[in-house]
């Protein structure tokens, strides 16, 4: 059953024009436990005292082995929204209730597949950056592969985009890709390309007997993408999805 709790905000900053990255602990001082992957909802109410909640992954960096102190989430702003104001005007100090975690969008100690492909837009991509640590051990383990396609609208919106690239230097089996669907980074990496997340995945030649194969984002994409991978041969088994769907 899952754990409600009230979580207390100490940190934040703006991680692009439109999405807060927020640092929580929580109020009671316990730590949290979660796998990478899972998420946590936010309870609150709306105006007319209508009970609501949304959903939001687990961004902090943890190889789910041990809980953790601080609660990383990132929120996307959508105009006009109930969830927007509570977040995006939190003070610090500010308290919200929650509860989790939840999901099973986790990488699973069964899967033997050698390459991983990972694709994420916007705050979906989230889950890989908890998933960071799990990724370095399953490379040092070798004879695996992890590329990670993240689409964005332009640089600016490649959230924890620093990160990712920094680790792929450091880890040669990891390969990300900035997919910019409308606009190319003032200095351009060798790694980007120009275009949409579910059109880039055709470049990587997916098969059944070597991948498996993440979702996480913007429906449109996770639906496209899905239909490629079929298309390619990937059975449902080994595609798992998780929707990103900003809600008012």
């Amino acid at each position: 059953m899952a754990d409600h709790f009230q979580l207390r905000l100490v940190d934040s900053f703006m991680l692009a024009p439109a999405v807060r990255h927020l640092v929580f602990e929580r109020v009671d001082g316990q730590p949290l436990a979660f796998q990478p992957g899972q998420f946590l909802q936010v309870h609150f109410h709306y105006d007319d005292g209508t009970a609501t909640k949304r959903s939001y992954s687990v961004a902090t960096v943890g190889d789910g082995s041990s809980p953790v102190q601080r609660i990383e989430i990132a929120v996307s702003y959508v105009e006009g929204g109930a969830a927007t104001r509570l977040l995006g005007e939190l003070p610090h100090g500010g308290v919200i209730e929650a509860s989790g975690p939840y999901g099973r969008f986790c990488l699973q100690p069964t899967d033997t597949h050698p390459r991983y492909l990972l694709l994420a837009t916007g705050t979906g991509v989230t889950p890989y950056r908890a998933m960071l640590p799990q990724i370095e051990k399953l490379l040092a383990g070798g004879g695996r592969e992890v590329v990670l396609l993240y689409g964005a609208r332009n640089e600016g919106e490649l959230l924890y985009g620093e990160e990712f690239e920094a680790f792929a230097q450091s880890h040669p089996g990891f390969i990300f890709h900035g997919c910019l669907s409308r606009q190319a980074r003032a200095v351009p990496r060798s790694t980007d390309r120009s275009g949409h997340v579910q059109n880039v995945l055709a470049e990587l030649g997916p098969s059944a007997e070597r991948d498996i194969a993440y979702l996480c984002g913007n429906p449109n994409m996770v639906d496209a993408a899905f239909a490629t991978l079929k298309e390619f041969g990937l059975p449902v088994p080994q595609i798992r999805r998780e929707k990103y769907i900003s809600s008012r």
